[in-house]
């Protein structure tokens, strides 16, 4: 995956767009060590004229990664059967990126992924998803010609009840050692996501010695996901098993599992198999330990208060909880809190859409969920972080949860403004806006690039050198960062 420079235009060299990567995927890596460094990943040839380049970078993927051509193809690598682990079946991933078969009028513009589900939006405000049948809504799914037979289905007839088994909400994990190199095989971290992801392909592995058509029991082909008349969604998010997606008017849908709280539709509902609007600017609740005041009074437990803002602005989903910023800055999360990752000064679950009180009187600009934390920027570029802390991915010097958002004073910090956050399963990535990438957390595969995999509890610069850092985005154990070569004209891209 050793990277190439293009030329744009005809006769003048414009500032490339690179894409690089560090960590591990195990399709794209097999019998490797990880990238502990970053790498250039080239574009293939197979998506367009010469001159085609990157356009954007998608968070999430366990043990993939997907990226956008200038050209609107959603371009996947990395693994769909290491070790018969066949998380998303349709299109092949390997070591070298490819356009994935989505049909052919489509041009994508956003993308987000899952442990084993993605989704995408086109130009038209449409979406596409695919990967576990459980994450699938209803639609119309456009199935690979040699197991579907090409046929348009729906996506609700291929659903299959062994998938929507209940994890347990307080399933716990605990820090590994580090200084390690070892590949992973579904990690070893004992987290009941993990273990029941193990369990699932077991049971794929199991049905497919005894049927040929396994597939068909475990994962479902890119769904055309139907949306209520005029709906056009802008922006998509993905975490364990659920899905967000932002409409252009600021209205966020969701579907998949909800057993947290996650969907924020007030209840436990296990699962949501068709978008359902999300009631994040109706009423809202501040609990009275993060929020003392409040129109000159004390705050009593649960007392309800709109949430300030007319829309969302923007989204974010953690292995079981889910994130939004309103137009007027205000943050609010729901979903699981085992880990303090709603930052409400507790571990408690919130099944409904809840300020982050804490914070109120504060702009938030940006969030970024993990999967037992959640780091947002302010306008004024500092960095606030909460929740699980086992591997450092908070960035507070320590492996201490935090129940309630933490300002974030590390050196490198400091006099800095920090403009784009995401978060991997258990690492956090920030760009800076004097160009610096900063990473910070789990490192036992090199998914920080800083040359090792020691784990860091403070952020750390990456050396990215003759770039300018435009975007980022973690997956499990990888990370992508999409950047401008300096050796050119400046071009304002994301």
């Amino acid at each position: 995956m050793n990277g190439e420079e293009h030329v744009l235009g005809e006769g003048r060299v414009k500032m490339e767009r690179l894409l690089h990567m560090w960590g591990y995927l195990p399709g794209a890596l097999p019998q490797r060590s990880p990238l502990l460094s970053p790498v250039v990943v080239r574009l293939p040839s197979s998506v367009g004229a010469a001159g085609s380049s990157w356009k954007d970078v998608c968070g999430g993927g366990c043990g993939f990664a997907m990226a956008i051509s200038d050209s609107g193809k959603l371009i996947t690598w990395g693994s769909t059967a290491d070790l018969g682990q066949s998380y998303v079946t349709s299109g092949k991933h390997g070591e070298t990126p490819e356009p994935f078969p989505l049909p052919n009028h489509t041009s994508i513009i956003n993308a987000a992924a899952g442990w084993a589900h993605c989704v995408a939006v086109t130009d038209v405000g449409e979406v596409f998803t695919w990967g576990w049948k459980e994450c699938v809504p209803s639609g119309k799914v456009f199935g690979d010609s040699s197991v579907g037979g090409g046929q348009e289905q729906d996506a609700l007839d291929r659903q299959t009840p062994f998938l929507t088994e209940q994890v347990s909400p307080r399933s716990q994990g605990s820090r590994s050692s580090t200084g390690t190199n070892t590949l992973p095989r579904g990690d070893s971290k004992g987290t009941g996501e993990e273990n029941t992801k193990r369990r699932r392909v077991s049971t794929s592995k199991q049905a497919a010695e005894t049927s040929s058509s396994s597939e068909e029991t475990s994962s479902a082909f890119p769904c055309l996901v139907s949306l209520n008349p005029g709906v056009s969604i802008a922006t998509v998010a993905a975490g364990g098993r659920h899905t967000l997606a932002l409409s252009d008017i600021g209205q966020v849908w969701g579907w998949g599992y909800g057993g947290e709280g996650q969907l924020g539709l007030g209840s436990r509902i296990r699962m949501v198999s068709s978008p359902h609007p999300i009631p994040c600017l109706e009423t809202t609740y501040a609990k009275d330990r993060s929020m003392t005041l409040l129109g000159g009074s004390m705050v009593s437990d649960m007392q309800s208060f709109r949430a300030p803002g007319s829309c969302v602005k923007q989204i974010a989903c953690g292995g079981r909880h889910s994130a939004v910023i309103t137009d007027a800055g205000a943050l609010l999360t729901f979903g699981w809190g085992l880990y303090g990752q709603c930052g409400q000064g507790s571990t408690d679950d919130e099944l409904s859409p809840i300020c982050v009180s804490s914070l109120l009187g504060i702009h938030i600009e940006g969030v970024a969920a993990g999967l037992w934390h959640t780091v947002c920027i302010s306008a004024d570029g500092d960095v606030y972080s909460f929740g699980g802390n086992q591997f450092g991915q908070l960035g507070t010097g320590s492996d201490q949860a935090e129940t309630l958002p933490r300002l974030l004073d590390a050196p490198s910090l400091e006099n800095v403004h920090s403009k784009a956050v995401s978060c991997g399963a258990r690492h956090t990535a920030v760009i800076t806006d004097d160009g610096k990438v900063l990473c910070w957390g789990w490192n036992k595969y090199g998914q920080l690039g800083l040359g090792d995999v020691v784990d860091r509890n403070i952020p750390s610069q990456v050396t990215v050198d003759g770039c300018i850092p435009r975007k980022v985005t973690c997956g499990w154990w990888h990370t992508l960062l999409l950047s401008e070569s300096v050796n050119g004209e400046s071009s304002n891209i994301l």
